[in-house]
């Protein structure tokens, strides 16, 4: 049976707005032996959906009509779309790889931290 969006469980996410992330599966998903790895940015965090939008990644072409008073140019353009929060892995610039986080509390307030590194993600 399909769950509808009232029956979607809302948890909260590992990720959130402008974490640098990477992609662990799908069409632009991380390769260990590749020289370009493809990391973005958290554009957007859609709670309700469990789903993430990252800028440069999971690009789909969409048809739009133009409307010049919105401003919108039509044709096919390229967008982002959401991909799963469970598809993304928070990637860590001092030790330059996916990790997962771990949460300390570090002057009173609770921080992430690189489970490899140890390295703040919070700032």
């Amino acid at each position: 049976m399909r769950k509808t969006k009232k029956q979607i469980e809302q948890h909260d996410l590992h990720v959130k707005r402008g974490d640098r992330v990477i992609l662990i599966s799908g069409k632009d998903r991380y390769d260990k032996e590749a020289a370009d790895k493809k990391i973005g940015n958290v554009k957007k965090v859609i709670k309700s959906e469990n789903k993430v939008i990252v800028e440069g990644l999971n690009m789909v072409t969409k048809a739009q009509k133009a409307n010049p008073m919105a401003g919108i140019q039509g044709g096919l353009n390229k967008i982002e779309a959401p991909v799963d929060s469970s598809k993304v892995m928070l990637y860590c610039m001092a030790c330059e790889s996916p990790t997962k986080a771990r949460y300390e509390v570090v002057n009173g307030r609770k921080v992430r931290v690189c489970k490899k590194c140890g390295e703040q993600i919070d700032s």
